[in-house]
């Protein structure tokens, strides 16, 4: 018989473990909505972030901000180099958006290969142990590792807030999403835009890996794996609602946690596969969750004052 401290227990930890989720799924989110791209490189940036992190701090010794900053670095110049290089070509090409799709799935696909070639496939974790040291609050068991991550995620994601909402870069961002063609005519360098907000993605995607990998053990195609949660929240969220996105990843990071009282951890998969099903027939705009943050008429007024 379940009782309510072990619902509330449940709840707690589906809470915690859902933090990276958040900002994964953000930085998905965020894309989507500015650049107009499923960004499925994202698990290949995901994969460079983590293991370049590994490296700082399993093999140099290096403390973990400074093993952080060097992922986020790494993700930036890879999230970099897939804009210059890849989609900006697309685009003088007037590609369809097809080729971008097939264009970042090829690149998360190859980085896991390469990944694999050279650090293996064995698990690795970014901590000495992922145990943490745990505190008896209310009946409820909470952990270090769980405090860090709740407000780690809530400072990044207030600090993505105002950027967005309070300074002149995110309301380029903004009208860019809109409609480029006119913040062109306004003075809007959108490239400029498109490069800022692979740089905010890519220290979302760093910062999820770490509470991922101080959490937990990866191997190269884990990414892969986690991109599913992102992809469904992004959807559920409403399409191109960044904030929408991470309401949606915590709603599934609880509606994971409690599955287990139903059906084993195994099958959970199973879950995400279906609300991904569901999402796509009944929702292809999302379910909006995050009214608040819905999209507003903003390019003109935004691009005028460029």
């Amino acid at each position: 018989m379940l009782d309510f401290q072990t619902l509330l227990q449940i709840f707690w930890t589906g809470l915690a473990n859902s933090t990276y989720a958040v900002l994964l799924a953000a930085a998905f989110a965020l894309v989507l909505k500015v650049v107009k791209v499923w960004n499925f490189a994202q698990a290949g940036m995901m994969g460079i972030a983590y293991y370049t992190m590994y490296w700082a701090i399993q093999k140099l010794g290096w403390p973990a901000y400074a093993a952080l900053a060097l992922g986020a670095g790494a993700a930036i110049v890879a999230a970099l180099a897939m804009e210059i290089f890849g989609l900006q070509t697309f685009r003088r090409r007037h590609s369809p958006p097809l080729t971008f799709f097939i264009f970042t799935l090829v690149i998360s696909e190859l980085v896991q290969y390469v990944l694999a070639m050279i650090a293996g496939t064995e698990p690795v974790s970014l901590a000495a142990s992922i145990m943490s040291t745990s505190y008896i609050v209310g009946g409820v068991v909470v952990s270090e590792w769980d405090l860090k991550a709740i407000a780690a995620t809530v400072v990044l994601m207030s600090m993505l807030f105002f950027i967005m909402r309070r300074t002149r870069h995110g309301q380029y961002m903004i009208a860019a999403a809109d409609n480029p063609h006119l913040s062109r005519l306004y003075g809007v360098n959108v490239r400029k835009v498109y490069a800022l907000t692979f740089v905010i993605a890519a220290i979302l995607i760093a910062a999820g890996m770490y509470l991922f990998g101080t959490r937990a053990s990866m191997v190269p195609n884990t990414p892969l794996e986690m991109m599913l949660f992102a992809v469904i929240a992004a959807l559920l969220g409403g399409m191109g609602n960044v904030f929408g996105a991470a309401i949606a990843a915590v709603f599934l990071g609880l509606l994971r946690a409690f599955s287990i009282l139903v059906i084993p951890s195994a099958w959970q998969s199973l879950i995400l596969y279906a609300l991904l099903f569901i999402t796509i027939l009944f929702f292809p705009k999302g379910v909006q969750l995050a009214g608040l943050m819905r999209k507003r008429p903003v390019a003109k007024s935004t691009a005028s004052g460029a």
